[in-house]
């Protein structure tokens, strides 16, 4: 339980973080800059225990979370791009 609240504190903060690092302009608001954080430290947390970096229900650290939010934050650009054309 406590792993899941320390995930979500982290991804608050962590989404913040991503769009301050990733260059560029994202047109993302406050709620969805916290949400793609959230996601971001969930799959850090999910893929750090798959690749056995982590230990089942330990939370993904600052930097791993920053970096699946930052890569959230790409994917989500690549996807923008696709159904431009």
């Amino acid at each position: 339980m406590f792993s899941l609240l320390g995930t979500l504190f982290v991804g608050l903060i962590v989404g913040w973080l991503a769009r301050a690092i990733k260059p560029g302009h994202d047109k993302l608001g406050l709620v969805m800059t916290s949400l793609l954080g959230v996601a971001g430290s969930f799959v850090a947390s999910y893929a750090g225990v798959a690749l056995g970096w982590y230990a089942q229900g330990q939370a993904a650290g600052w930097i791993a979370s920053v970096i699946g939010a930052i890569a959230l934050l790409y994917a989500v650009d690549f996807i923008k791009q696709k159904k431009k054309g």
